[in-house]
């Protein structure tokens, strides 16, 4: 009985989860909208500025115009925790961490709906199961000290510090360098609190929506994508502008990994253009795949995701969820 009443004074917030390319700010967006809500960005490079293309924050896609009679007009959804910070000053995942936790109080006590939307597992995964990191900086010295290490010694690191989770990790994930990184920065800051659903802690309830398609039209739609971005959007230029004019080290945009690693080695003549375009082609699949592990490990370890593909069914889910009818239709 008491779990219900909780359950019940929880408030509400919507996540969307998928690999890249599988159009989640869209969705995110178009829910937003018709549930008088605000989208939150778990994405952790696109909390840099002046990276707008290979990021693909897509910031256009906020605006939706619509056309009621003769009358038209523009709605503009607001956003969150997009254009943060400079490429030149870290920020890692407490940091998103304290700012996502910001933007869903000050969303909820305006009576809206929160959407939080992104690709980075971690994040994501940190705000829903309720990962308690110390609020203390970035440990600068513990970073230098980790980014001389090699995967093997990282894990093993990993493995002294946490076994047990250690031991869950797949392949991917223990050949990830930076990935390490971050799971022995969060044990070393705090903790991990490993149960799911609904915690006495987490005064929020989620419902957590996946965007799936089969692999061969990702497979598509990435290519697709890379080649817009390159051709028509100037992706390569975004990455000159970085190094150029806000003087980002080429180790430093390649630190940022995919789109920002192969141009900036591009650029470098370590390889021709076509060589690059096969190369982040093949390494963006690559990464819709590590996603896609990510989020079936954590179903695995009991949290609910509702897969759909068209956002006619996640419409309907959100609006049982909320309880509230679809006042705003007709502006979307």
């Amino acid at each position: 009985m008491n779990n219900k009443k909780n359950q019940v004074n929880k408030k509400k917030a919507i996540v969307i989860v998928g690999t890249t390319a599988s159009g989640k700010t869209a969705l995110a967006v178009d829910l937003a909208c018709k549930f008088n809500g605000e989208v939150v960005s778990a994405d952790s490079r696109q909390v840099y500025k002046h990276m707008d293309i290979g990021t693909g924050k897509d910031l256009a896609e906020y605006t939706i115009k619509s056309e009621i009679g003769n009358r038209k007009s523009e709605i503009t959804i607001p956003y969150h925790l997009i254009d943060v910070v400079h490429p030149n000053v870290p920020f890692d995942l407490a940091k998103w961490l304290d700012g996502a936790k910001l933007a869903l109080k000050d969303i909820c006590a305006r009576e809206k709906l929160p959407v939080i939307a992104g690709g980075t597992g971690l994040y994501v995964q940190a705000l829903v199961d309720g990962f308690n990191l110390s609020s203390q900086g970035e440990d600068k010295e513990l970073r230098l000290e980790l980014e001389k290490k090699n995967k093997e010694e990282l894990f093993n690191m990993l493995l002294d510090l946490d076994e047990k989770f250690a031991n869950k990790l797949n392949n991917s994930e223990r050949n990830n360098k930076r990935r390490l990184i971050r799971y022995i920065e969060i044990n070393k800051q705090g903790e991990m609190i490993k149960d799911n659903g609904l915690k006495k802690n987490n005064e929020y309830e989620y419902l957590i929506i996946g965007i799936e398609w089969p692999r061969e039209i990702i497979k598509e739609r990435i290519h697709k994508r890379l080649i817009d971005r390159l051709e028509k959007e100037d992706m390569v230029g975004e990455v000159v502008r970085l190094h150029d004019e806000e003087k980002v080290s080429w180790k430093r945009l390649e630190s940022f990994g995919l789109e920002y690693k192969f141009i900036a080695q591009y650029l470098q003549k370590k390889f021709t253009y076509d060589e690059m375009v096969e190369k982040l082609d093949i390494a963006s699949g690559q990464y819709a795949k590590r996603q896609m592990t990510w989020l079936r490990r954590w179903e695995k370890q009991g949290t609910k995701i509702f897969w759909i593909n068209n956002k006619e069914e996640a419409q309907d889910m959100v609006k049982d969820f909320v309880h509230c009818l679809d006042k705003n239709k007709e502006k979307c």
